[in-house]
């Protein structure tokens, strides 16, 4: 075990659950936190673990992702979840917590900690030694910079601009078909078909939902840069037919000619159980994009597993960069956690800490992590980031698309997302054994 310290930057949900980790562990902690000196334009509380949007951390019931994902961290020893256990407020199925004391035990838990020193002020530059960098979406621009340097400017976004994700299975394949654009290449896209009159009522609507309004610390000019599919539609009732809806070259087996417009869905994991709609990046409220995207034949029943995002966030190019424990393949000595790994909400940032702080104090002790394989949602979501096979990477919540199938049919969603999770928690018994 080394005499030194090591190095924890931002003490939100990553960076505490990271330095907990190390901490039970025997290891030496340095948290280093910037409030309350300095503050990012979204946190307001001097607490560590600041919920700065909803108090919901989603559902807590296991034929939810979510919920498997919950209960992996809890029987995993998890502070975040420890502490949003204790402070859980009634919300049907989810688990949702009171704000402040949520923080407050976690930041008394972690400040009390004899293993944990807690350094306040910005940090600005790479740490030296070992460390885990979990500064979050708003990272501070100096550290950005850095980071920035480290990491190569291709392989740092600024803004995201991600198009909802739907997973195949929910996909009516009775209104879709299989093609690629003039015959060119294998045919990986699903190309959904629209008549003139599905097309007029897709418009109409696109054109007159709602927009998420766009919060103070977010930059519009993103807008420019990427265009959201609504403002696209707005441009002109044939916009979208001569550009991302162009059916032309894509003719519907079942007709042989090319169909009014069609909108196509490309494969956004290795496995093929994901599907994005390509060019409908989007700043619709969630709730809209549901009911505007779900009028397209094909999608009808579509499972959202992502919806579109356009914000500022500072996330890095993980497949290209992170390995499956949340290091820098060109510096292993580094890990990062939280959202800044590609990996989106709350419990998925907790989840990353846990790999990340785990895996670091495991290292010290001249010890390996055990492997997580995608039969987990701790390790699925670990292999989603750090696949290279994820072309265009977009930050991901967790869900059971990108878990490994369980190679056999088992009628009902419900009763086939419970086998997933009872599978997850079976390897996570195991998993503990071997710590």
């Amino acid at each position: 075990m080394p005499n030194e310290s090591i190095t924890v930057v931002g003490a939100g949900l990553a960076g505490c659950e990271a330095a907990w980790q190390m901490a039970q562990r025997g290891v030496k902690v340095r948290l280093h936190e910037m409030k309350p000196a300095q503050h990012s334009p979204a946190h307001h509380s001097d607490d560590f673990a600041e919920l700065v949007c909803s108090n919901s951390l989603r559902s807590d019931e296991l034929t939810n992702a979510a919920g498997l994902l919950k209960e992996e961290l809890r029987r995993l020893d998890s502070l975040i979840l420890s502490c949003a256990d204790d402070n859980r407020v009634e919300a049907g199925g989810a688990l949702a917590v009171d704000r402040e004391a949520f923080a407050r035990a976690v930041t008394e838990k972690v400040r009390t900690h004899p293993n944990i020193e807690i350094v306040c002020g910005e940090v600005t530059d790479i740490p030296e030694g070992k460390a885990v960098i979990a500064s979050g979406p708003l990272t501070s621009d100096a550290l950005f910079q850095a980071i920035h340097r480290k990491v190569g400017g291709d392989f740092l976004h600024f803004f995201d601009a991600a198009a909802p994700i739907v997973t195949a299975e929910s996909i009516d394949m009775d209104a879709a078909y299989i093609a690629s654009r003039y015959g060119k290449g294998t045919a990986d896209y699903i190309n959904c078909p629209l008549t003139k009159e599905e097309y007029d009522a897709f418009w109409n609507a696109l054109t007159t939902a709602e927009e998420a309004p766009v919060h103070g610390f977010e930059d519009s000019k993103v807008f420019e840069g990427c265009m959201p599919i609504e403002v696209n539609a707005r441009r002109g009732y044939d916009t979208m037919r001569f550009g991302i809806l162009k059916p032309v070259g894509l003719p519907d087996p079942k007709t042989g000619k090319d169909p009014y417009a069609v909108l196509q869905l490309r494969r956004d994991n290795a496995q093929g159980t994901l599907y994005n709609l390509v060019g409908c990046q989007t700043h619709l409220k969630w709730g809209e994009q549901k009911r505007v995207f779900s009028m397209i034949p094909a999608l009808k029943n579509a499972e959202f597993v992502r919806y579109g995002v356009m914000h500022r966030n500072t996330f890095l190019d993980a497949p290209r960069l992170l390995d499956a424990t949340y290091a820098l393949r060109i510096d292993p000595r580094l890990r990062f956690a939280g959202q800044m790994t590609g990996v989106e909400g709350y419990i998925e940032s907790a989840a990353s800490g846990w790999v990340a702080g785990t895996a670091t104090a495991l290292e010290a002790q001249g010890k390996t992590l055990p492997a997580l394989g995608r039969d987990t949602a701790i390790g699925a979501l670990a292999r989603y980031i750090s696949d290279h096979t994820v072309v265009k990477f977009q930050p991901m919540n967790i869900n059971f698309g990108i878990l490994d199938p369980l190679g056999y049919k088992i009628k009902g969603k419900r009763e086939k997302n419970m086998k997933l999770s009872e599978r997850a928690l079976d390897q996570i018994e195991r998993l503990k054994g071997e710590l």
